[in-house]
């Protein structure tokens, strides 16, 4: 978090749901992501093996006011601006075109059936002619080189990638401080069996079908894994599974799971399971989800109980490299985020009411872009800040790997 004013501020969710909780609200409320900033959008696969792009991260996700979303997101545009050097024009017009997308986007799912709603999507592949309009050529391949890139990552790829052949057969690679073999935490032939109890507890989180075809694969191995900026802190698993043979592999990732940093300052969340909670509003936002999405608890090697949610570890997903991003490529980027968010929250909320409250002008727009900058001048206060007790020893820093 101590790298940058943005990597402070993608860490720093609990931190804005406090300030947001202050902020004038419509008292409409949505399924939100919670932590909906730019990064946490990207591309994945949907269960037809079509790229969609879409919300890629709910681990705080809760019921609120549709706003706080709409300012995390706005506010993630002007922070990553500042990091790219962009003038202050340059930024609000980026800004200005996320909110612009999110609310011509609510509009036009105010005016559609609530099946259509629920059934739309942004596939990717056919959004990439809409892009040669705004980018010029050498943009435009970056963006079809990542997709080339996201439609290759999948548990075969992991395979090749992450595991070595053992005497003992397909095994996790370690990879020190990244990656650590179970066995190296904790006796293997006991953890084995947990594991492979815990497998037949998750797969009672998913649908029949679902249920059969996680079924048909075994347990090989599994290892910790470190996570994200947003993450650090929390557990995560990373567990081999084999179907047919050695050339079916499934890899599954288990994170743990968290009250939602939104729930101080809305309500709790009714799932008293918070694995749950990550994977019900998942599929609430979600157009296309993962069919191997599902939850389980599990007692950790302190022997305390902790909540997890489940989902292939590689599925097609790629993100877009925000830090890279040059003014114009930063403002197609931004509204096509802002339009996703509109449907996510189409699906869970009274898309009518939103759309009504946001009207056709640029009213809103224009506040949403105020607050943005202004939250990014705070956001910068609260990074020097946070330097600052670091380097007094106020407060304990982990070096990132």
């Amino acid at each position: 978090m101590l790298r940058s004013p943005f990597a402070f501020y993608r860490g720093g969710a609990a931190v804005m749901a406090a300030d947001l909780a202050g902020t004038p609200a419509a008292g409409i409320e949505v399924q939100l992501c919670g932590d909906a900033h730019l990064a946490n959008f990207g591309v994945f696969s949907a269960p037809d093996r079509r790229l969609v792009f879409d919300c890629n991260d709910f681990d705080e996700t809760a019921p609120g006011p549709f706003e706080w979303d709409v300012k995390r997101l706005a506010a993630s545009v002007a922070i990553a601006g500042r990091e790219r050097g962009l003038g202050r024009r340059e930024r609000r017009k980026a800004v200005l075109g996320s909110v612009a997308s999110y609310r011509t986007s609510m509009r036009r799912f105010a005016a559609m059936r609530d099946i259509d709603v629920w059934y739309a999507r942004i596939d990717v592949e056919s959004r990439l002619a809409e892009f040669s309009a705004h980018l010029d050529s050498k943009h435009l391949q970056r963006i079809e080189r990542g997709v080339a890139k996201a439609k290759s990552k999948d548990s075969l790829r992991a395979a090749r990638k992450l595991t070595q052949a053992t005497e003992d057969g397909l095994r996790i690679a370690g990879d020190p401080p990244l990656i650590t073999p179970l066995e190296e935490l904790t006796e293997g032939a006991e953890a084995r069996e947990q594991l492979e109890t815990l497998l037949a507890e998750y797969r009672t989180s998913l649908t029949g079908a679902h249920s059969h075809i996680a079924g048909a694969y075994r347990y090989v191995h599994a290892a910790r894994k470190v996570v994200g900026v947003g993450s650090v802190g929390t557990r995560s698993w990373i567990v081999l599974l084999v179907g047919r043979d050695s050339e079916d592999p499934l890899f599954l990732q288990a994170k743990e799971a968290q009250a939602s940093v939104l729930e101080p300052h809305t309500r709790k969340s009714r799932f008293r399971h918070h694995g749950r909670r990550v994977v019900e509003g998942q599929r609430l936002m979600q157009a296309a989800g993962d069919i191997f999405l599902g939850w389980v608890s599990a007692t950790g090697l302190d022997g305390s109980s902790r909540d997890f949610y489940v989902r292939q570890l590689w599925d097609g997903k790629g993100s877009a490299d925000i830090e890279r991003m040059s003014a114009d490529e930063l403002g197609v980027y931004s509204a096509l985020c802002g339009g996703t968010l509109a449907r996510a929250h189409a699906r869970s909320g009274d898309r009518i009411a939103v759309a009504a409250y946001l009207g056709g002008g640029e009213v809103f727009d224009e506040a949403i872009a105020d607050f943005a900058e202004t939250y990014a001048d705070q956001n910068e206060r609260d990074f020097e800040a946070a330097e600052l007790a670091a380097s007094k020893g106020r407060i304990a820093v982990e070096v990132g790997v």
